[in-house]
């Protein structure tokens, strides 16, 4: 994956995007969340998470008290003692990262804390949701960060929504 040629075609896709889910918020969300699943399941039949891993170099997921405990338990420290090594609270109130990329990614793009990383992170692009007309927000930042992200909103583009 070639993320600097990514970036290009996120950055030159931008604005077309913001028209696009600016439209999409103002019409019913009829058929919405199949067009994203099935698109979601076809880019991800072809998709190599491994060879990528930009959303773990780049953003943090937020951390739940669950999510916390259960990492912290996986690297066999305090609750507390995790929440001050690798967490801060932003400005919306949510506790995370204090670093990018992530300090559980390993230079392989595999996660250190995988099979207890956070419910963020296991959901994370959230293109197969359900309800996807209450995260189109969401979904419009993650065209910035996820290539096939902004490859299922391609395809539902061409798919006329």
């Amino acid at each position: 994956m070639d993320l600097e040629q990514f970036n290009s075609r996120a950055q030159a896709a931008k604005k077309k995007n913001q028209v696009f889910f600016a439209r999409i918020k103002k019409q019913p969300p009829k058929d919405l969340d199949s067009l994203f699943h099935e698109a979601h399941e076809v880019v991800f039949n072809n998709t190599d998470c491994l060879g990528c891993a930009n959303c773990c170099k780049t953003t943090s997921p937020i951390f739940y008290q669950k999510d916390i405990e259960r990492a912290a338990k996986a690297l066999k420290i305090k609750a507390g003692d995790f929440l001050k090594t690798f967490l801060f609270m932003d400005e919306d109130g949510d506790f995370v990262l204090h670093t990018t990329p992530c300090p559980f990614l390993n230079a392989d793009n595999t996660c250190r804390i995988y099979d207890s990383r956070p419910d963020a992170c296991r959901e994370y692009p959230h293109t197969n949701r359900k309800k996807m007309a209450k995260i189109l927000d969401l979904t419009y930042r993650n065209t910035l960060v996820c290539p096939a992200v902004l490859e299922i909103v391609e395809r539902i583009k061409k798919a006329d929504y």
